[in-house]
């Protein structure tokens, strides 16, 4: 039976910062604190890229990370070890995530519906091809995510429990949550490491099971045994995926390579297919084609982004073109290229790779190009898990449009093709280029079709834009060709090499059918009902409004329900008074960071190095904002809530293209100022707060349980963008100001 105990004040502020006594418990937290954050990204990782189409909501992943570690926190004064349930938990959430996936490969059809055709808010890669025949059961992404949600979060409140009871172990609160923030940032750079190495996670979730281990109480077999079956599942998948296709771990995806086919997946989803484009994948030569065949020269200078394992690159070549430059921002694509493609394009000297973000190779370039092509860009994985950018979202913007435009010589012009699913994206691309460029891009679509039109789906239809500068000869001449007649282009490419394509009816050689050719024409793009253009605060290709998508919607409702509900079931509070200033302090800081990633991501490029320098740096902000608080011993908050309301309003209204127009170290200072420093600020407040406390197992928890509100809060990103989201913020730390205590309070816990 539940017992009652009443927990005092146990602030002593003059207490040695590292006092040798309590050696024990600052090791103890900083082991906790590098586990749960080590243990969080490899969650974030792992269940992202094995449960069918969670690559696009890992933010549901972090949240359900941060609840078990709040409502563990919380639970930190109970009897109960709820540390002991963490590896068992984790065995079955692996094992659950491995039967999603067997019968997503097995039963051949789409069996979750996460929107796709029925849904066109949100255009989301994979889904197209979902079964829509009424008679098979379709399971929302809802039910798949809410039953991960509630595992993961499950598995976390042990950890959070630890680590609670850790923060009431050290009388120095400023010195705990110090040694919290270094484990912190050791745990990111592990992390980044065995990432950058591409190490398997069953390494991952070894180390994760390891120090587990060195927190619970008593090592029974049971234990053990969940240890090495959570071990043990692991190397058992990786040993099945093995037998079928090789799987690399890159710092991005979990890539699935077929080397008899040449295919590769990427996080579960059909990616791309290495081709001989000289015999097979005409589509690839297309803009060399019409370009040739409209009387022009081979392009001199072409530059590739997203050229992949080297499709469209082998198509340059093939198309006689004087120099490439390749860029692709995941290394394991060039790699299998570069050993495996039939054509070995990577081998040719004309040919130089950037392994780099194609935004940010656009705006470090000096060159200029005949051709620059975005080839198939659709990256199928989020930029992080603190945002709903998907990693090419900042090349789909009117601002990256005008980089493009910066880079083409007078004649040059700009290709992009892909599978876009949708009519209104179609659209928006067409529109988008017309007001940057100026000129009305030449649209074809593949199979030929008269109109695209907004509602209209485009699944299984490729569809090619191609603009330029006004008086660009290369487009005009192009456009003048196809304004007369059509062209025909061979299934087989060779073929085309025979002919001027362009013509009223298909091509007659010899042995050739007329079935062999493909009709090409000019589409016309209705530009009605389009929604917002994209832009580098809102840069949200494939939504169609400004809005929050019901899915969007249905899920926040979920995520909040469930965790009322695991709130609830954990709660050790019989009274309880919650720290709202903690709770927004957290809540508000969630946003922080969220902008502090985007905005840092458009400047320095979507790369995993920048996510991981990114995060490295904020957490070092925060140990500066300890530093301070500990040398000054600051007693009054107001004067730095003032100064974090004025710097998150300046972040707010300062346009991100100003950063971008800066030169060279300029650039790199401003915005590492603009971004880091209402970090600092917020970090002074917390340390203040969290010195201060009574009861930091409990405030550490609230404030945790604000950073979930903060992840769900950034939905509205989708609405206001990302400039505005910090309007939120302010918000959020005006509350947090409001609500700091004005007189300590005991707190009634019940205990087992």
């Amino acid at each position: 039976m539940a017992s009652e105990t009443t927990i005092g004040p146990s602030l002593e502020t003059s207490a040695p910062f590292f006092p040798e006594s309590s050696r024990k418990q600052y090791i103890d937290l900083f082991l906790i604190s590098f586990l749960i954050l080590f243990f969080e990204l490899a969650c974030i990782r792992w269940f992202g890229s094995t449960v069918v189409f969670m690559t696009f909501f890992t933010n549901i992943v972090l949240i359900a990370c941060f609840l078990g570690m709040s409502v563990g926190c919380l639970a930190a004064t109970r009897r109960t070890d709820y540390v002991g349930w963490v590896l068992p938990i984790g065995v079955v959430s692996i094992v659950a995530a491995v039967a999603v996936l067997w019968i997503h490969f097995h039963f051949g059809r789409r069996l979750i519906d996460v929107g796709g055709l029925g849904s066109p808010q949100q255009v989301f890669f994979g889904s197209e091809s979902q079964a829509n025949d009424p008679s098979v059961f379709i399971l929302p992404i809802e039910v798949v995510a809410g039953t991960f949600f509630v595992l993961i979060s499950l598995m976390f409140v042990g950890l959070g429990q630890v680590m609670g009871r850790a923060f009431n172990a050290i009388p120095n609160h400023v010195a705990a949550y110090t040694t919290n923030v270094l484990a912190s940032l050791v745990g990111i750079v592990i992390f980044g490491l065995m990432s950058r190495f591409r190490l398997p996670p069953v390494l991952w979730f070894a180390v994760a099971a390891l120090i587990t281990l060195r927190f619970v109480p008593r090592w029974t077999t049971f234990q053990i045994l969940s240890a090495l079956a959570l071990v043990t599942t692991l190397a058992m998948v990786a040993s099945f995926e093995g037998s079928r296709r090789i799987t690399f771990w890159s710092p991005y995806y979990k890539i699935y390579y077929n080397p008899k086919e040449g295919v590769l997946d990427t996080n579960n989803i059909g990616h791309q297919e290495m081709k001989n484009v000289v015999e097979v994948g005409g589509a690839y030569m297309l803009p060399h084609l019409l370009n040739r065949d409209a009387g022009g020269q081979p392009f001199d200078e072409v530059m590739i982004i997203g050229a992949g394992s080297g499709n469209d690159v082998a198509a340059a070549l093939a198309g006689h073109v004087g120099h490439v430059d390749a860029v692709e921002i995941e290394p394991v694509f060039y790699e299998i290229g570069r050993r495996d493609h039939p054509l070995k394009p990577y081998d040719d000297p004309r040919v130089s790779i950037y392994l780099d973000d194609g935004r940010s190779f656009a705006r470090k370039t000096n060159k200029m190009y005949d051709l620059v092509e975005y080839a198939l860009v659709d990256s199928l994985v989020l930029h992080s898990s603190y945002s709903s950018l998907r990693l090419e979202s900042f090349l789909f913007t009117e601002q990256a449009f005008r980089d493009i435009k910066e880079r083409l010589k007078p004649d040059g012009v700009f290709a992009m093709y892909n599978y876009y699913r949708q009519g209104w994206v179609a659209g928006r691309l067409e529109k988008m280029a017309e007001n940057v460029f100026g000129v009305k891009p030449i649209v074809l679509s593949l199979p030929y079709r008269q109109t695209i039109n907004p509602e209209e789906g485009l699944a299984g239809g490729f569809t090619f834009l191609l603009v330029g500068k006004p008086g660009s000869q290369t487009l005009e001449a192009v456009r003048r060709k196809l304004e007369t007649s059509l062209f025909w282009l061979g299934r087989r490419p060779l073929d085309n090499e025979l002919i001027n394509a362009y013509g009223p009816k298909p091509p007659e050689l010899p042995g050739i059918p007329g079935e062999r050719w493909e009709k090409i024409g000019m589409t016309h793009v209705e530009s009605s009902d389009l929604g917002p253009l994209p832009t580098d605060d809102w840069p949200f290709l494939y939504l169609r409004s400004a809005s929050i998508p019901w899915l969007n919607l249905r899920g926040i409702t979920l995520i909040a329900i469930l965790s009322l509900v695991i709130l609830v079931c954990f709660a050790p509070v019989r009274t309880f008074r919650p720290n709202g200033q903690m709770f927004f302090l957290g809540a508000g800081f969630m946003l922080l960071e969220t902008k502090g990633v985007v905005h840092m991501a458009l400047l320095f490029g979507s790369t995993w190095v920048v996510n991981s320098v990114v995060f490295g740096a904020i957490l070092v902000m925060i140990l500066l904002s300890n530093l301070f608080v500990i040398a000054f011993k600051p007693r009054l908050l107001t004067p730095f809530y003032v100064l974090l309301v004025m710097a998150l309003l300046a972040n707010a209204y300062v346009p991100m293209s100003f950063f971008l127009n800066l030169p060279g170290a300029s650039k790199v200072v401003a915005s590492c100022t603009m971004v880091f420093l209402p970090v600092f600020f917020a970090g002074v407040i917390f340390a203040i707060a969290f010195r201060d406390s009574q009861h930091p197992d409990l405030d550490f928890g609230s404030n945790i349980g604000g950073v979930i509100l903060g992840g769900l809060s950034e939905n509205v990103s989708l609405l206001v963008g990302f400039n505005h989201l910090l309007l939120l913020a302010v918000a959020y730390y005006i509350l947090s100001s409001l609500l700091k205590p004005r007189f300590p309070a005991a707190v009634v816990l019940a205990t087992d």
